[in-house]
């Protein structure tokens, strides 16, 4: 029986060697083949299709290269903006066509995505429009499609339009069921980080900042649709506050959408915009395939750089060592460490004249915040820094933002949340009266014990735990006065865990510009006093293997932890509390606000 285990692990373990070779030597194949640049047709169409998450730049992932083509396709910030610009050129390109389905990106991306679109219509005399399968819009998606020459949809299919909402899971009812007494530590009346764990509804200063978010969202959304449609606003809110629609047949009835048509009446349509001959027909051509198309190509003048500008791209919350990380060189969480790393690299470069850090980040750890804060500003006073916020860049996230010389924000970024919390979750009586778990020990000092789970504090330990809240607090609303040359006064008023939108943000000093990555960049080449610059962007690609090894993890990973045991309640709940388990000051965002 030995022997039989022993021959079939052998030859399960030969097995696995022989296959893992195999992907090895596929892949290594696949990458050194050089692929020649992709050839455009006459009378071609770029067709970009945007939907789900908008990310900020590209990736590479030779495995999904190889197994998961649609996933080629995934279009980024980066993408939209550089295939734009060369298909406004472009003798070969026609016109362009959006293909939108249920889009999911932040609304500062979708902003930025959206200016992109806008740029292209009307720097070119060439069409763009935007249509969309059976999966429909969305409010996001129609956010986009607005920003196109004619909006399309099949005659029936999904069209949401009912405005937006945001809600907050409360976990007070259920650590009372488990017996788990949070004790809590913060500074900001509007830091709602924690109410989730000991309130069962919003706070009326919370329930006020979210309405003032939603409302300029809800601003930006109605003047978009009110320019594509001819209807004023006020014409819109009626609309929506009347009886809710989801068909495409409303939105056409509503002159929401241009046209309604089905797949092959489009191309028709498209053929006729073009002048083609009934017997003739246009090319299409998608977005990873004409990302491969070079800028010389396409007629796009790139002129010589007299500069280079870093971007460093930090995404994720601020913690003080990476708990996970993605496999292609972007973390998913921000700290000292890879700060101290893509730093270094800008700073031994002596080609590199400016740093743009791309923040998308609802903080996490004081501590961390507070060293990042530190190298950027040493950074500052050696080549200009300037921050472009994305989605979100608030509490911590902002704390780092602000040693900046210049913060650059879209409208709808949710920033500020100038505040700092700390908790600490009494378990005693999950313990003792749930679990029938017990604990005794000694110590040596009074208060040794004081942090662990197994007990509440006392009257002196809950008054040290808030006063070290209150120091960290004073020492961010110092640093926030001296950055925005403001009175530390002025900066508490503006702080209180507030969060602002970037518009009302800049209304209040705490951002110097509206715009995306590229109003950032170009600021940092007037500081810099470059006219041309090249673009280095940080962190870097990992080396083929790194990322072979590293992908094949983290999809394993992916495939136990995500599709067979996912539970989005659960995983909510362990991630909040994974971040609290540090007892260290938090300057983290009020919880995550998802607007639908």
């Amino acid at each position: 029986m030995k022997f039989f285990k022993t021959l079939i692990a052998a030859t399960l373990g030969m097995f696995l060697a022989l296959l893992i070779g195999f992907f090895i030597l596929l892949i290594v194949v696949s990458s050194s083949a050089e692929k020649p640049e992709p050839y455009v047709r006459d009378n071609s169409v770029l067709k970009i299709t945007l939907s789900g998450p908008i990310a900020e730049r590209n990736t590479a992932d030779p495995l999904n290269e190889l197994f998961n083509q649609q996933s080629n396709n995934k279009v980024s910030l980066q993408t939209l903006k550089e295939n734009l610009a060369k298909a406004a050129v472009h003798d070969k390109i026609k016109g362009v066509l959006l293909q939108i389905d249920f889009v999911t990106a932040s609304w500062a991306n979708l902003q930025s995505a959206r200016r992109m679109i806008d740029a292209f219509a009307d720097s070119s005399d060439k069409f763009i429009y935007a249509s969309t399968n059976d999966i429909g819009y969305n409010e996001k998606g129609y956010f986009l499609a607005t920003a196109a020459d004619s909006v399309f949809s099949p005659p029936n299919t999904f069209f949401e339009f009912d405005g937006f909402y945001t809600e907050v899971m409360f976990l007070d009812g259920l650590f009372e069921k488990l017996g788990i007494d949070p004790e809590v530590a913060r500074h900001g009346q509007y830091k709602g980080a924690v109410e989730p764990f000991y309130r069962k509804e919003l706070s009326e200063s919370n329930e006020y900042q979210l309405k003032e978010i939603l409302e300029d969202v809800n601003a930006a959304f109605l003047t978009a649709v009110s320019e594509k449609s001819g209807r004023s606003v006020e014409e819109l809110n009626q609309m929506l506050n009347s009886q809710p629609h989801l068909s495409s047949q409303f939105a056409f009835s509503e002159n929401l959408v241009d046209s309604l048509l089905y797949k092959n009446e489009l191309k028709t349509y498209i053929k006729n915009r073009m002048e083609l001959e009934a017997d003739d027909s246009f090319e299409i051509i998608s977005n990873s395939r004409y990302a491969e198309v070079s800028a010389q190509t396409a007629g796009l003048e790139t002129p010589s750089a007299s500069g280079e500008i870093a971007v460093i791209y930090a995404s994720g919350p601020i913690m003080p060592q990476a708990t996970s990380q993605t496999p292609f060189g972007g973390n998913d969480v921000i700290t000292a460490e890879f700060f101290e790393e893509q730093l270094e690299e800008v700073r031994e470069d002596d080609d590199t004249k400016a740093v743009v850090i791309r923040i998308d980040s609802p903080g996490g750890a004081g501590s961390t915040s507070d060293l990042i804060w530190h190298m950027i500003r040493e950074t500052s006073e050696e080549i200009p820094v300037i921050v472009s916020m994305g989605g979100v860049a608030a509490s911590g996230g902002y704390y780092i933002a602000m040693a900046a010389d210049t913060i650059v924000a879209e409208p709808t970024t949710l920033t500020g949340s100038i505040g700092v919390f700390a908790t600490k979750f009494n378990a005693r009586q999950l313990f003792n009266e749930e679990l029938g778990l017990t604990f005794d020990g000694v110590k040596t000092h009074e208060h040794a014990d004081w942090l662990t789970s197994t007990r509440g504090f006392l009257p002196a330990e809950a008054k040290a735990f808030q006063q070290f809240v209150d120091r960290f607090y004073q020492t961010f609303i110092s640093k926030v006065a001296k950055s925005r040359d403001m009175s530390v006064e002025r900066a508490d008023e503006l702080a209180q865990g507030r969060v602002w939108t970037g518009a009302d943000a800049l209304e209040n000093g705490l951002v110097d510009a509206l715009g995306g990555l590229d109003k950032a960049l170009q600021i940092a080449a007037q500081k810099a006093g470059i006219d041309h610059y090249s673009i280095q962007r940080f962190p870097e690609p990992k080396s083929f293997y790194e990322v072979l090894l590293g992908s094949a993890g983290a999809q394993a990973k992916a495939f136990f932890n995500d599709g067979l045991f996912a539970n989005p309640v659960i995983e909510e709940v362990q991630s909040r509390l994974s971040i609290l388990k540090r007892n260290g000051a938090l300057t983290l965002f009020p919880y995550e606000i998802e607007i639908h």
